[in-house]
């Protein structure tokens, strides 16, 4: 089949460049040629490249600079996905398209079902949730996949910020009462070929899923644990989400049930550590 992968240089992207190959010929635009910004070069790049599957893993993903830019938040966030979804409509294509836990504002005391209320706290979750909601109001066939806390070896994410700051001797405060489950960009893009044959070979298997690592940690135990996995000893101290000054207000809880997935698809992601080591693994690979 042929595919065409948007995104292809941000965390999720660029393992889906990877991941994506064994299904056929994959067309990945850099932003450079395809912005999601801006409608018209997405309707022509559709057009262009005529998929049987579209793959957006690109987004405007500044959550704290989303507050002061939401025309860009929305832009990308909202307006290029439904620009993608009746693209998709028009040439009966599957979309594939990235969501997030923000689209929940943490209230609830168990893991999120799909069907919960939404009710993001910050813009970026407001404009994520209304891409969702223009791809579904298309009507073309699609897979929404709500993850959480991602991140990578590579690109501009927790994981590395935290072990950056620890081997400059910084001291690290990070909020301790906001909980979910951190997941790789690894473990996301082995999973989408996956769910891609699926979907194709059974319409009724489209809509959207949850689909975020096993396990439960807060930010303070995700970074004490991936310190302690790197070996580097740093001063390190628990605070409350009102001792984190930030422009967005994030959910205290992001856990999000992934039992649909896994009856409907198949797919059960790896616990959340074991997809930190695969990526420090990885990081010491490359220092080699």
């Amino acid at each position: 089949m042929k595919v065409l992968l948007l995104g292809k240089t941000g965390q999720v992207g660029r393992e889906l460049t990877r991941t994506l190959a064994p299904l056929g010929a994959v067309e990945a635009p850099a932003r450079a040629e395809l912005d999601l910004a801006k409608p018209d070069a997405v309707r022509s790049a559709v057009r262009a490249v005529k998929p049987e599957v579209i793959v957006n893993a690109a987004a405007y993903t500044a959550v704290d600079r989303a507050e002061t830019e939401q025309d860009a938040a929305f832009a990308a966030n909202r307006d290029g996905p439904a620009v993608l979804a009746d693209e998709a409509m028009r040439a009966k294509a599957l979309l594939v398209h990235f969501s997030t836990d923000y689209v929940f504002d943490g209230e609830k005391s168990s893991p999120y079902v799909e069907t919960d209320p939404t009710n993001p706290l910050n813009a970026y979750g407001r404009s994520k949730l209304a891409g969702e909601e223009a791809i579904r109001s298309a009507g073309c066939r699609h897979l929404i996949f709500r993850t959480s806390w991602v991140y990578s070896d590579a690109g501009s994410n927790f994981l590395l910020a935290i072990r950056a700051r620890a081997r400059r001797g910084e001291p690290l405060r990070v909020v301790d009462d906001q909980f979910g489950a951190p997941t790789s960009s690894l473990m996301l893009a082995d999973a989408v070929p996956g769910a891609i044959r699926r979907a194709v070979a059974d319409e009724a298997l489209c809509g959207t899923y949850h689909l975020s690592a096993a396990g439960r940690i807060t930010w303070y135990g995700f970074a004490w644990a991936l310190l302690q996995a790197s070996g580097i000893a740093a001063q390190i101290v628990p605070i409350s989400s009102k001792d984190y000054e930030a422009p967005a207000r994030r959910p205290r809880n992001s856990l999000l049930d992934n039992s649909k997935i896994a009856g409907k698809l198949g797919i059960r992601l790896p616990p959340w550590d074991d997809g930190m080591l695969q990526v420090l693994q990885r990081l010491k690979a490359s220092a080699a």
